[in-house]
C-alpha cells in the first residue's frame, strides 16, 4: 500500500519536472506550423490575387539584352506572386530611336535600355520629344581602346599600361586605329571627347582636332562589330587594325571566346563617358505596366542581380568591378568612376565637329519632275530629266555608305489637289539604297507632261521635314534639283518662303539648302536667295549638258565643310 502510494507522487513529480520542456516544445511546433501556414496562405493569396499577369515589353541594346532577359526570367520563375512577366527584345538603339519618332510597324516597348544616355538625347533630337533625356543606370562599362597584344607590347605593356596619348593626338604613334561611327555608336562619341581632352583648348586646338579626326576617318565602320572583323588573322579584305575604341565588356567577351589572340584594353585618363545603360519607362506606358516596370527596375539594381551582371562583365553604375579578375592584366579591376554624362549641347558640338571632317550626311533630295524637264538636251539624245537622273545616280555612288539619302518629287498638284510634292524614296543609308533597289526606282522617274514648277511650297515642306528629322553627327542638307522658277500661283510667295525658312533655321541644328539649277529658264538670283536663307549655296548653269560638272561642284561643297576647308563659290 505504501509502495503504491509512494509511486504516484514520483510519477507526478517527473511529469512536473519535464512539463516546461514539453510545453516549450509544443509552443515551438505550433509557432513553426503557424509561420509556415501563414507563408503558404500568403503566397496562395498573392498568387490568387493576380487576376491577370502584366507583361512588360523591354527593348534593350545587344550588349545588355541577354543579361536583362536572364534576370527577367528569374523573376517569372521564382516569384509566382509577382503578377508580372518580362519580355526582352534585342534591337540596336539607332533603329529604336527612329521608331519612337515614326512608327515602323514594330510594337512600341514599355521600357527602353539603350547602351548610353546619349541615345535618349538623340531620340529627342530626332523628334521623340517625350522621351526622357536621362534614366536610371543599371550597369556600366568603360569605353576603352582594344589593342592587339603586339601593339600593346610596342607601347610598353605589360610593364606599363598603354595610354590614349600614345594612340590619339599630336604625340600618337603611327598605328592603324579603327573608329566606330559616332553618329551610330556611343563608343565613338566618347572617343571624340577623349580626343578633345588630349588636345585641350589652345590657340591651334581646332586645327589639331581636325587633323586627328581626318586621320581616323579612313578607318570608320558603320557597325561596331565590324571592327573585330578587321583584327589580324580575321578574314577581311581591308587592312588589319592595331586597335579600336569599344567597351570593356566587349573586350572581356572577345577574350573569353578565345577566337584569336586576346586584346588589351587601354583606359582613358581622365576617363571618358562610359556606357551607362539607362533604364527608361516610356511616357505612353500604361499605369499597370509602369508599376510592374518600376518593380523590375528595383530587381535590376538590387544585390541579387549584381552577380549576374558581374558574371557578364559589367560594372556597377558607379564603376566598381563586380567580378575579381586576378591575374589578367589585359583589363583593369580597379574602380573606374564614370564622369558625368555630357549635355545634349556638348554631344551635338562634337558630332557636328566630326561630321564636318568625315561627312556622314543626311540628304533630302527634291527633284523637279515638271513638264519642262522633258525638253531635249542637244547632242545627248536625252532630255533634261534623263541627264539629271544620270548625274544624281553617279553622285550617289560617290557618297559614303553611311550617308543617308532620300528623294522627293515635285511639280504641281503632284500628290492630290493641294500638295506639289510626294516622297519617292524614304531616307535610308546609301548602302541600304544601293542594295535595296533604290536606283531602279530612280531610273524609272518620268517628267509630267503638263506639270508646272511648284518650287516654293515644295522647298518649304522639304526643309521643314529635314529640320524635324535633323540628325546630329551628320551634315544635314536639302538638295533642290530644278530647271525653272516657281510657277504655282496658288502657293506661297517667295517672300513668304524666305520668311518661313528664316523661322525654321536653327544655328545649333544647321540644315542647309543646296540649289542645283540647269537650263536657260533657271532664275539664278532666286535660287541663290532661297539657298542663302539657310546658309547654303546655289550652283547653276544654262547648259544642261554641264549638269554633271555642276553636280560634282555641289558635292565638293558637301565634302568641304568648315573647319576642314574654305567653302567654294557657287557657279
Amino acid at each position: 500500500m505504501g509502495r503504491h502510494s509512494s509511486a504516484r507522487p514520483r510519477g507526478v513529480r517527473g511529469l512536473r519536472s519535464r512539463s516546461p520542456v514539453i510545453l516549450l516544445s509544443a509552443l515551438l511546433v505550433l509557432a513553426l506550423l503557424g509561420w509556415f501556414t501563414f507563408d503558404f496562405l500568403r503566397d496562395r493569396l498573392r498568387a490568387s490575387s493576380c487576376d491577370s499577369t502584366t507583361v512588360v515589353n523591354v527593348t534593350a541594346a545587344a550588349d545588355i539584352a541577354p543579361v536583362v532577359a536572364q534576370i527577367g526570367n528569374k523573376v517569372s520563375e521564382q516569384d509566382e506572386g509577382s503578377c508580372y512577366k518580362v519580355n526582352v527584345a534585342t534591337r540596336d538603339s539607332s533603329s529604336t530611336a527612329e521608331s519612337l519618332v515614326v512608327s515602323d510597324g514594330t510594337e512600341r516597348p514599355d521600357v527602353w535600355i539603350p547602351e548610353s544616355t546619349v541615345w535618349l538625347q538623340r531620340a529627342q533630337e530626332k523628334g521623340a520629344w517625350n522621351v526622357p533625356v536621362s534614366g536610371t543606370s543599371i550597369a556600366s562599362s568603360p569605353v576603352v581602346v582594344a589593342l592587339t597584344e603586339d601593339t600593346a607590347n610596342q607601347l610598353g605593356w605589360p610593364q606599363k599600361e598603354p595610354e590614349w596619348s600614345q594612340l590619339f593626338g599630336p604625340d600618337a604613334r603611327k598605328l592603324a586605329i579603327g573608329m566606330p561611327d559616332p553618329a551610330r555608336e556611343p563608343t565613338g562619341v566618347s572617343t571624340l571627347f577623349g580626343i578633345r581632352q588630349l588636345i585641350g583648348s589652345g590657340p591651334a586646338a581646332g586645327q589639331k582636332i581636325t587633323s586627328e579626326l581626318r586621320r581616323l576617318s579612313p578607318n570608320v565602320v558603320p557597325e561596331a562589330p565590324d571592327l573585330f572583323a578587321r583584327l589580324p588573322g580575321a578574314e577581311s579584305a581591308q587592312e588589319p587594325l592595331d586597335g579600336f575604341p569599344t567597351s570593356e565588356v566587349s573586350v572581356l567577351r572577345y577574350n573569353a571566346k578565345q577566337n584569336g589572340a586576346p586584346l588589351v584594353a587601354a583606359y582613358a585618363q581622365p576617363p571618358v563617358p562610359s556606357l551607362d545603360f539607362p533604364f527608361v519607362v516610356l511616357p505612353e506606358t500604361k499605369p499597370e505596366k509602369r508599376e510592374a516596370a518600376e518593380r523590375f527596375l528595383k530587381v535590376l539594381i538590387g544585390q541579387q542581380a549584381a552577380e549576374t551582371f558581374g558574371d557578364a562583365g559589367f560594372r556597377t553604375p558607379d564603376g566598381e568591378m563586380l567580378r575579381e579578375r586576378a591575374g589578367d592584366r589585359r583589363t583593369s579591376s580597379q574602380k573606374l568612376t564614370p564622369p558625368p554624362m555630357p549635355s545634349p549641347t556638348e554631344v551635338t558640338d562634337v558630332l557636328n565637329e566630326w561630321a564636318g571632317v568625315n561627312l556622314s550626311a543626311r540628304i533630302q533630295v527634291l527633284l523637279d519632275v515638271s513638264g519642262s524637264m522633258n525638253e531635249p538636251v542637244p547632242g545627248t539624245g536625252k532630255n533634261r530629266m534623263a541627264v539629271t537622273l544620270q548625274a544624281a545616280e553617279l553622285g550617289i555612288g560617290l557618297m559614303k555608305p553611311t550617308t543617308k539619302i532620300g528623294v522627293w518629287l515635285f511639280s504641281t498638284n503632284l500628290d492630290g489637289q493641294d500638295k506639289d510634292y510626294k516622297e519617292l524614296i524614304p531616307v535610308r543609308s546609301v548602302a541600304d539604297q544601293l542594295s535595296g533597289g533604290a536606283l531602279n526606282t530612280l531610273r524609272a522617274v518620268k517628267a509630267l507632261e503638263n506639270g508646272a514648277t511648284g518650287l516654293y511650297d515644295s522647298t518649304l515642306a522639304a526643309y521643314r521635314s529635314a529640320t524635324q528629322n535633323y540628325e546630329a553627327g551628320r551634315i544635314n542638307l536639302v538638295v533642290v534639283l530644278t530647271d525653272g522658277k516657281n510657277e504655282d500661283s496658288n502657293g506661297i510667295s517667295r517672300d513668304q518662303l524666305i520668311k518661313e525658312l528664316g523661322k525654321l533655321r536653327d544655328p545649333r541644328h544647321p540644315v542647309q539648302i543646296i540649289g542645283i539649277g540647269i537650263g536657260p529658264d533657271i532664275d539664278q538670283a532666286e535660287l541663290r536667295m532661297i539657298s542663302g536663307a539657310t546658309g547654303g549655296q546655289a550652283f547653276t548653269t544654262p547648259d544642261p549638258t554641264k549638269i554633271s560638272d555642276i553636280f560634282y561642284a555641289a558635292l565638293s561643297k558637301l565634302v568641304c565643310q568648315p573647319p576642314t576647308c574654305q567653302p567654294q563659290q557657287g557657279g
